[in-house]
């Protein structure tokens, strides 16, 4: 009886001391593409992520804990992810991920809980249409495919264009319809509209008929990797039109993967790069400090959008005074102008981050951002 006695005193004090821990703590949940096809990018994102928590560890007195799920560059995974962090973590707001689709599955999940989720680099419309809880920290497909256009008739001057679309990838199916839209709108002509598939390496035989329609430029809203590949064969092909892309192709190691063939190759990214030549302070302070904690891996705009990501969230804690997720919510929707890395962000009515579009072109190996265009929508 009377070890039944000690034992329920020890249990109640490691019940009290739970709770109290738990009451000092807020968490906020990140589940990304650690693993899978678009692992690069979503490690890069939760690096910026986690650099943004050592700067601002703590909010309203207490600890803030992140917690990391691999969403494994898969739906269900990620639909699972978010479910865990809400149902079995008690997250109060989660973060992420790379890859709309995947977002898609992970929002469904968040809105039906009730707690607010922020997108990092997910661009189509589809992610934040008709939510009450997602938001996102990036422009949006409509956008970013009207930007491109825009730069390819109005700078390039280039009046005929042919598409490539991964028919199995949300992101490039809504980006090229978007650019096809914009391009058509400002007098363009599509010569060419061809598919294929996530994980086709062998992409000789659209190249060879694009070839033969003569267009100026060839639009491919493809991942890094996959348009690392297609630049490759399109040049071995002897292709000689234009490529343009859009900010999945946002990546270092593109380079490293298409060599000589991806010089020229031009690509619309969010409003940051390490070579800026105008960069805000705040672009410069994360450009230096990411630098120290990485020095063998440069900054891009992925880890910018986890950093910016995070910094949002934590503003909105900050400005409601409180970690319900509800308040959360309300205080993100009312966001404005709020300095980011990539770019002061207006949380607008759809929950969609306003920011310019940034133009990336690869000269001579390198990463050159050329500037920012407004698009003609």
């Amino acid at each position: 009886m009377k070890l039944s006695k000690v034992f329920l005193a020890v249990l109640l004090v490691f019940v009290l001391v739970g709770t109290a821990c738990a009451e000092d703590t807020i968490k906020i949940g990140v589940y990304n593409s650690l693993t899978g096809r678009t692992a690069f990018g979503g490690q890069l994102e939760l690096e910026g992520i986690q650099m943004a928590h050592q700067e601002v560890p703590e909010l309203l007195g207490k600890k803030v804990e992140l917690i990391v799920v691999d969403n494994k560059t898969d739906k269900v995974e990620a639909a699972n992810a978010v479910k865990r962090l809400t149902e079995r973590d008690k997250v109060v707001a989660v973060i992420g991920t790379y890859g709309s689709s995947l977002a898609m599955a992970g929002g469904e999940v968040a809105e039906a809980a009730k707690i607010p989720m922020m997108g990092t680099s997910c661009t189509n419309p589809l992610v934040t249409q008709g939510k009450m809880y997602v938001f996102r920290a990036c422009f949006i497909d409509p956008y970013q495919g009207a930007g491109a256009a825009t730069y390819a008739m109005k700078t390039l001057n280039m009046k005929k264009a042919a598409l490539l679309i991964d028919v199995a990838n949300d992101y490039s199916v809504g980006l090229a319809t978007f650019f096809k839209q914009s391009f058509k709108k400002l007098g363009g002509e599509i010569v060419s509209e061809l598919k294929y598939n996530s994980g086709d390496q062998d992409f000789t035989a659209q190249l060879t008929e694009i070839i033969s329609k003569k267009p100026e430029l060839l639009f491919i809203p493809a991942d890094f990797a996959e348009g690392a590949i297609i630049m490759k064969q399109a040049r071995e092909l002897g292709a000689e039109f234009q490529i343009m892309g859009g900010d999945a192709m946002d990546n270092p190691e593109l380079v490293k993967i298409g060599g000589d063939a991806v010089n020229g190759f031009i690509h619309t990214t969010f409003p940051y790069d390490a070579t800026m030549k105008d960069m805000s302070p705040l672009a410069a302070t994360f450009t230096e400090n990411w630098k120290k904690i990485h020095p063998d891996k440069a900054p891009n705009v992925n880890a910018a959008l986890g950093y910016d990501s995070y910094m949002l969230v934590a503003n909105a804690i900050k400005t409601a005074g409180s970690a319900e997720p509800d308040a959360i919510r309300a205080a993100l929707a009312q966001t404005k102008d709020f300095p980011g890395v990539t770019g002061n962000k207006t949380i607008n009515a759809t929950h969609d981050a306003e920011s310019p579009v940034g133009i990336i072109q690869i000269k001579d190996g390198q990463r050159v951002y050329v500037g920012e265009v407004s698009p003609e929508m």
